[in-house]
């Protein structure tokens, strides 16, 4: 495996590797590959990411929840949650990533 500087002075490792879907061949990734993860071909990671996308948009479930950090009002949620006492609503669930940062 070779390491190669692409555009944006971002790394380029050359190997010989197979799109774990549809069995491609890829021969070049930026990034260094896990043996325990999956590798997509472009075409796959494309496709992937937008249906991701699709779901991301459409996966919002709509209930009623209470806040645990500030007692606010929840009304939807990008999960439907198993459990209701770790719920946070965006500006807790946002001030608490912003803190772990």
């Amino acid at each position: 495996m070779t390491e190669q500087k692409a555009e944006g002075d971002r790394p380029l490792f050359e190997g010989e590797w197979e799109c774990s879907q549809c069995g491609a061949a890829i021969t070049q990734l930026p990034f260094q590959p896990d043996a325990e993860r999956p590798l997509f071909c472009r075409e796959c990671h494309r496709k992937r990411r937008a249906e991701r996308e699709v779901r991301k948009r459409s996966a919002m479930v709509q209930g009623s929840w209470t806040c645990v950090a500030c007692g606010g009002d929840i009304s939807e949620l990008p999960f439907n949650p198993t459990r209701t006492d770790n719920l946070l609503c965006r500006q807790c669930h946002r001030e608490k990533r912003m803190a772990q940062a």
